[in-house]
């Protein structure tokens, strides 16, 4: 599938010193303009897939029959796009489609997701939103749910369901009994509910998030899915074993949303502890290293040419929480810079297909097209092109460094009147933490029993209940 570029792009590539040819893009790692230019050309490409803004079409969701959460990915990386370069060419389109699928309850839980819906993929969604926080994006108007609400809404809802009662804690991967995958606690989804309370912690100063953040890194290296010896990150488990079988697979994205978390709460606590969780996750960045060319690719399914759409798009994420580490903990610049520079020369080294000559592939090892295509191949061009801006950025804001957006901690655990709070519910103090936490602990516990009773009907009044309790928080 070719892209149509317009005239006008070519004539602003070509006066900022980035010249499309039959090779595709060159660019010069080492300018900054020449980087930004160079990333408009592969943000296009990606935009190249979304219609969500046309007449008839729904907004937010881009084409090609991807799964949902990575619609809430792809927003993510035009966000750092529009940060990192200063382009609000799709800031509208991107705003539009961001709230569009928020759901009803302002949760990012959309009824028309429910047969599919994991707590990973609303979890992409949140982290979003987050990124919309401390990027401080546009905010949306009064009477829409607002950047910083919806991620407490996403980790909130997403904490309610921690499940005690097999392998001793941990979220499963899927929302709902009746989805495929409902037996299966897994990294990524413990992974985004770990980041989410380590970047809220941050932002708000409400220690609450960093309870449970510590909480689920601890599940997950007492149950072995971050290993003790090597602090390899694994995929998942089930709960017919109660998790004593681990799938020990490896993937990119696992490590990452980890590595990220883990510099967020360095940067929050400035603690030995956090310092050296994070320097053992970068020290397992060589599995994801081809051979000795500094290079980062996808050890479990690129080598035999077997990713799918999903797994296509997950070196755009190590790629941004790489970025995100380095801006977090700058101490970690050395160990992780020269592989996002040498990475980035490869991945434009393969944006040279298509009709348009600058269609990015997915193997950044071959020096050229692949002739694979798609959302999560430019994607993870576009996050490993631009994470070259770094230098010439700030760190994520805080609410007290420039960040604006209004938040409600107790959105996510009553429905739609959880959203209408005001900018005072930023300022909750350590004791109205501390109730919320016993409430979310509470309610874990307590949704636990549900499961096991399979009583709809009590889940839906014991939720009640803590929209209520959380009130008085």
């Amino acid at each position: 599938m070719g892209h149509v570029f317009g005239a006008f792009t070519l004539l602003v590539c070509a006066l900022f010193g980035v010249v499309i040819t039959a090779n595709g893009i060159t660019l010069d790692l080492n300018d900054e303009v020449s980087i930004k230019s160079a990333a408009r050309i592969v943000a296009d490409g990606l935009m190249n897939y979304y219609h969500g803004n046309e007449s008839g079409r729904i907004p937010g969701i881009f084409d090609g029959g991807y799964y949902w959460w990575e619609s809430g990915a792809a927003w993510g990386s035009m966000l750092d796009y529009w940060f990192l370069t200063g382009d609000d060419t799709y800031v509208e389109v991107a705003k539009e489609g961001m709230l569009f699928q928020v759901g009803t309850d302002w949760d990012y839980m959309p009824k028309n997701q429910t047969l599919s819906l994991g707590n990973d993929d609303q979890g992409f969604w949140g982290i979003t939103a987050m990124m919309a926080t401390e990027r401080n994006f546009t905010n949306p108007s009064s009477d829409q749910p607002q950047w910083l609400a919806l991620a407490q809404a996403v980790f909130n809802s997403i904490a309610l369901v921690w499940d005690s009662q097999y392998c001793s804690g941990g979220v499963r991967w899927q929302k709902f009994v009746f989805n495929n995958g409902y037996d299966y606690k897994n990294s990524i989804s413990n992974g985004v509910l770990f980041q989410l309370g380590a970047r809220l912690q941050r932002y708000t100063k409400n220690e609450t998030y960093g309870y449970w953040a510590e909480k689920v890194w601890d599940w997950e290296s007492t149950v072995g899915l971050i290993d003790s010896s090597t602090s390899y990150v694994y995929d998942g488990g089930s709960i017919e074993n109660n998790c004593q079988v681990l799938n020990k697979i490896q993937w990119t994205y696992n490590m990452a949303v980890y590595m990220a978390g883990a510099a967020y709460m360095y940067n929050y606590t400035e603690s030995d502890t956090w310092k050296t969780r994070l320097d053992n996750l970068i020290n397992t960045l060589d599995v994801f290293l081809y051979g000795n060319t500094n290079v980062l690719y996808e050890p479990a399914c690129e080598p035999s040419a077997s990713c799918n759409d999903d797994q296509q798009s997950f070196k755009a994420y190590i790629s941004r929480w790489m970025g995100a580490t380095i801006q977090l903990a700058p101490y970690t610049y050395n160990a992780l810079f020269p592989i996002l520079t040498t990475s980035a020369s490869a991945a434009i080294s393969t944006c040279n297909g298509g009709s348009d000559g600058v269609t990015c592939g997915y193997t950044w090892l071959t020096g050229t097209y692949d002739g694979k295509y798609g959302l999560g191949e430019q994607m993870a061009a576009l996050e490993v092109l631009q994470s070259q801006l770094i230098p010439y950025t700030v760190a994520p804001y805080t609410n007290d460094t420039g960040g604006s957006s209004i938040g409600n901690p107790s959105a996510g655990t009553g429905g739609l009147s959880s959203q209408t709070s005001t900018a005072a519910s930023q300022t909750k103090d350590k004791a109205g933490a501390w109730i919320i936490t016993c409430v979310l602990s509470a309610i874990a516990l307590l949704t636990s029993v549900w499961m096991a009773m399979d009583g709809k009907g009590e889940a839906k009044k014991l939720q009640e209940w803590i929209r209520v309790e959380s009130n008085y928080a």
